[in-house]
């Protein structure tokens, strides 16, 4: 039984890490490519500082790692796997939500996958 507790801990941990719609975008963003923190500002319309502070907490999770090019740290999802955990959890969000965000669920697919 202990054993099961801790498999069930590791996904339950990682799912409020990525508990936040900011830190979804940001982990569909370093799906594409590694990116700074400028770049992924100017991509998902966040201040750089509000994207400095998920990344930190991402990367203390290790769920991204970061290195340096110059003066910039570029980040990279440790498992990408991760980015496609989200684009599979739309076809789930589909089923159980109204059907206005049917739509929106696609769009988001389609730029995802």
């Amino acid at each position: 039984m202990p054993s099961r507790l801790t498999v069930a801990r590791e996904p339950s941990d990682i799912f409020k890490v990525i508990g936040h719609p900011d830190r979804v975008r940001l982990i569909e963003e370093l799906r594409v490519a590694d990116k700074d923190v400028n770049t992924l500002a100017v991509h998902t319309h966040l201040p750089p500082t509000r994207v400095s502070q998920h990344l930190a907490l991402l990367r203390s999770h290790r769920l991204v790692d970061e290195k340096r090019e110059g003066r910039h740290h570029v980040y990279r999802l440790t498992q990408p796997e991760i980015a496609q955990w989200i684009v599979e959890a739309i076809r789930f969000i589909e089923q159980r939500g109204p059907a206005s965000l049917s739509a929106e669920a696609e769009e988001a697919r389609m730029l995802w996958s």
